[in-house]
C-alpha cells in the first residue's frame, strides 16, 4: 500500500504507474482515494474544531457557575451536548470513510522500480545473467516422473487415491534427497548469518490481506472451514506477519531470517504438459529468506538475496539464470522482482525455481511494521526470496545430474546429508 500523502501530491505518477502495469481498470481508484481522503481530512478538521470548542466551553461553564450566571451556563452546556452529538457522528463517519479509503488504497499497486522493464506479462521478462554453462547430454532425458519412478522415488497413483490430483508420495533415496536439499539450504543460509525459524503454518485473515493482494489471495489460499485461518502458501506470509503492528528498534535492523515450512496452494487453472508431475502442485516444502530493513538498505539486500540463491544452485552444479520481471508480471505489492531459473536439459530451456522481491514499505504499511531510531519512526522495507523449493529443485537436480544408465549423481556438497552416498541407482525391482 502506497503512502496516501504520496498519492495526494503525485496523482499523475500513480496513474502512470498503473498504466505501466497494464491495469487501466484501476485508474478510477486514484480519484476515489483522493475524494475519500479529502472527506476524511475535512471531518478531522471539523472534529478538531469541536473538541477545541468543547474544552473552551467546559472551562467557561465553570466560570459562569461560579459567578451564578445560570442561564448562560445552561446555554453553554446545551452547546457542549450538541457538539458532543455532532462529534459522535463525525467519529463514526471518519471510521467508515477511513475503512473505505484503506480498502481502495490496498487495491492501488505499489510504485515499481525505474529498473523494472515495462511489459504486459511474463513473456516480456528480461534475461539478466547466466551462471554455469547449460549442457545437453548425448542421451535422451526422460520426463521427470519417469526418472523418479525408475529410481523407486515417487508414487503419484497412490497420492491421487488418497488426496487427488496435485499430490505425491516421495520414497527411499529420493525422499532422502528432498530432505537433504532442504537441510543443506538451511545450513547454507545460517552460514550467511540468517536466523533459522519454523513458523506457524496457518495465519489469520488480517495477516493474509496484509502480505498479499486480494487477487493473489483468491488464487492461492486455502481457508480452514469455520475458522479465521488460512493455510500458508509460503512461509513468507507468517514470517512477515510475525512483526504485524510492531515497532522494531533501529539497532536491531536488519532482521535476516530463513524459514522452513510446508506450503499449500490452490494453483487454479490449467497448465501445460511440462507442469504435470511435481512442477505445479498443491503441497510442497520450501526454505525461504526474508529481510526487514531500513529503506536505504533494501536495494543492497535485494542484490544479496538473489545472489544467495544463485550461489546455492551453483554449489549443487545446476546452471541457472536470472530473469528481471516486467511491470505486468509484478504482483501489486512488489517494487522489483527477479526470478531465478534453472536449466532443463530435457526441455532445453530454463524454468523458474525461485523468486526474489523487494516490496519497499508497501507490505509494512499494510501490516503496520515500523522501526524507531533517533530520527523518529518510519515504515520498514520488507524483502523475500526463495532459497529452494525441492519439488521444482528435484526436477532440475535429476535432469542435470542424470547419468546414461538412469542413475543420478550426488554433488559433493550434499553427500554429508545423504550419509556419504554419491549416487542414487535405478531400482532393481
Amino acid at each position: 500500500m502506497i503512502d496516501i500523502a504520496f498519492l495526494r501530491a503525485n496523482p499523475d505518477a500513480v496513474r502512470e504507474n498503473i498504466r505501466k502495469k497494464f491495469q487501466d481498470a484501476k485508474l478510477p481508484l486514484v480519484d476515489e482515494a483522493i475524494a475519500l481522503d479529502a472527506k476524511k481530512r475535512a471531518l478531522q478538521t471539523e472534529g478538531d474544531g469541536l473538541r477545541a470548542s468543547r474544552n473552551a466551553l467546559s472551562k467557561q461553564i465553570g466560570l459562569l457557575m461560579r459567578d451564578k450566571k445560570i442561564k448562560e451556563a445552561e446555554e453553554a452546556k446545551a452547546q457542549v451536548n450538541a457538539d458532543a452529538k455532532r462529534l459522535g457522528e463525525i467519529e463514526q463517519a471518519e471510521e467508515e470513510i477511513g475503512a473505505k479509503l484503506k480498502e481502495v488504497m490496498m487495491r492501488i499497486p505499489n510504485i515499481i522500480s525505474p529498473e523494472t522493464p515495462v511489459g504486459k506479462d511474463d513473456s516480456e521478462n528480461v534475461e539478466g545473467q547466466r551462471f554455469l554453462e547449460p549442457k545437453v547430454p548425448d542421451f535422451e532425458i526422460p520426463y521427470h516422473l519417469d526418472i523418479l519412478e525408475k529410481l523407486d522415488g515417487i508414487d503419484v497413483d497412490s497420492a491421487r487415491r488418497t488426496s487427488g490430483q496435485g499430490f505425491y508420495y516421495l520414497t527411499g533415496d529420493i525422499a532422502r534427497l528432498h530432505s537433504a536439499i532442504l537441510t543443506y539450504a538451511r545450513d547454507f543460509m545460517i552460514g550467511k548469518g540468517f536466523t533459522y525459524c519454523i513458523p506457524p503454518y496457518m495465519i489469520r485473515s488480517s495477516v493474509v490481506t496484509g502480505v498479499m493482494s486480494f487477487e493473489e489471495m483468491d488464487g492461492m489460499m486455502y481457508k480452514i472451514e469455520g475458522e479465521d485461518l488460512y493455510l500458508i502458501g509460503t512461509s513468507e506470509h507468517s514470517m512477515i506477519g510475525r512483526f504485524m503492528g510492531q515497532t522494531v528498534d533501529e539497532s536491531k535492523l536488519p532482521l535476516t531470517l530463513t524459514s522452513y515450512s510446508p506450503c499449500f496452494r490452490k494453483e487454479k487453472g490449467a497448465h501445460g504438459i511440462e507442469e504435470r508431475g511435481i512442477y505445479r502442485i498443491h503441497q510442497f516444502e520450501k526454505q525461504e529468506m526474508i529481510v526487514i530493513c531500513k529503506p536505504e538498505d533494501s536495494a543492497a539486500w535485494y542484490e544479496k538475496m538473489w545472489n544467495y540463491t544463485v550461489e546455492l544452485f551453483v554449489s549443487m552444479q545446476i546452471p541457472v539464470r536470472t530473469l528481471e520481471c516486467c511491470s505486468g508480471d509484478l504482483a501489486d505489492l512488489k517494487y522489483r522482482s527477479v526470478d531465478v531459473e534453472a536449466w532443463s536439459p530435457r526441455q532445453k530451456k530454463y524454468f523458474e525455481v525461485g523468486s526474489c522481491s523487494n516490496l519497499t514499505d508497501a507490505q509494512a504499511r499494510r501490516l503496520g511494521i515500523r522501526y524507531k531510531g533517533k530520527n523518529g519512526s518510519a515504515f520498514a522495507h520488507t524483502l523475500n526470496n526463495t532459497v529452494v523449493a525441492p519439488p521444482r529443485m528435484l526436477i532440475a537436480f535429476i535432469e542435470n545430474h542424470l547419468c546414461a544408465d538412469g542413475s543420478v549423481e550426488i554433488p559433493e556438497v550434499l553427500r554429508p546429508y545423504m550419509g556419504g552416498k554419491s549416487v542414487i541407482n535405478v531400482s532393481k525391482a
